[in-house]
Parts: structure tokens; sequence; C-alpha cells
């Protein structure tokens, strides 16, 4: 029979519950460098890592159509990125589906912290997209972000972002206005340039 030697170290004790492991921004751009997320699509919120779902058809349709028209709408001096990250904090980067960041491609060496527009494209991301996202954004000083709901076929405009100590991030929007399939809303980065909703919607 098989005798069991025992270290000549005593063990370590071992901790009352496991404990989390949470990541910064730096760590987790270097597991995603080192291919750790080759097969899904992850996003980082407060330390943890969160898989997104596969986006289908609609989710896509939806996004490459916000994806023309915020390129059309802002141009020179502008660049709309897609599924990009965004850094906010040391531990988040939430890979919003499109940003509109001010300059030009050339002056990101880094990822920005910062946006003027942040859209959403929402099926199964709905309950993130307006909860945790939202807290998120908002306390990232975010001015407007918009969630496309292609469940409700509406864009749901968040604004004025203010702190508010009741939320895990410590800050809310003030206004959250849905709009449906009927109606038009302008970013506030571009005022004149009026965007009505079903354009958005597959």
């Amino acid at each position: 029979m098989p005798v069991l030697t025992l270290p000549a170290t005593p063990l370590r004790p071992v901790a009352a519950r496991p404990t989390r492991k949470r990541f910064t921004v730096r760590e987790f751009h270097e597991m995603w460098e080192a291919g750790w997320f080759d097969q899904c699509k992850p996003m980082l919120i407060a330390g943890e890592v969160y898989e997104m779902a596969k986006p289908g058809p609609a989710h896509n349709t939806s996004l490459t159509l916000a994806d023309y028209i915020f390129k059309a709408i802002f141009a020179a001096g502008y660049v709309v990125r897609i599924q990009m990250p965004l850094v906010l904090g040391q531990t988040s980067d939430p890979e919003p589906d499109l940003a509109v960041v001010g300059g030009s491609p050339r002056d990101y060496a880094t990822h920005p912290s910062s946006d003027l527009l942040v859209v959403e494209v929402a099926d199964t991301s709905l309950d993130m997209d307006t909860g945790a996202k939202a807290q998120l954004y908002a306390a990232a000083g975010i001015a407007d972000y918009w969630v496309i709901d292609l469940d409700s076929r509406q864009v749901i405009v968040y604004r004025d972002p203010r702190p508010d100590p009741g939320n895990p991030f410590g800050a809310s929007y003030a206004t959250v206005k849905p709009l449906p399939a009927g109606q038009a809303v302008a970013p506030l980065a571009a005022p004149q340039a009026l965007v009505n909703v079903a354009d958005m919607l597959p």
C-alpha cells in the first residue's frame, strides 16, 4: 500500500472562504493580447470579466446602421469607434458597441477614457446596458448615452450624469428618455443632426 509522505514544512491554512480575483484594465488587456479571449467577446466591469453573448443578425444590422449614420454626422474632426476599448478608471473597460470621440484615428495610440457619445445595441444585454453600464458611463461623465432597445423597438437616451451615492458606481443619469420608432433625436455633440430612431432599427 502506498505511504503518504507529509511535506517537511507545514501546509498554509486554507482561507475560510474563496475570494474573487479582480483584474485591472492593464491585466485584462494583457490577457486579451495573450489569447485568453479568442473564443469569446469579453468586457471588464469593476474588475470582473463578463462574457458577452454572441451578437445575432438583428444586433449586427442595428450596429451597422448606427455606424453609417454616425460616420455621416461625425466626419472630419471625429472618430467613430466600433466595439473598441474604452478605459474608465483602473478596473473597467466596457467595450461599447459604438463610441464617438474627438480628433483623428492617429490620436489614439492608447485607448480613450472619455467619449462624446456612447451607443449600446441591446437585446439579451438590456439589463446590463440600462443598469451597471449606465451607472458606469454616468460615473465617467459620459454626457450622451444611447441604448438601442431591439425588443421594444426604441432608443433610450440617457443624459445629465450626476452623483448618486445610492448605487455601486456613485452616479446615475438625471434624464432618461425612451423614444419609440416614430421619433427622432440629435446627439448633444451635433445638435443640428436629427437621427430617426427607426433608421437605427433592423
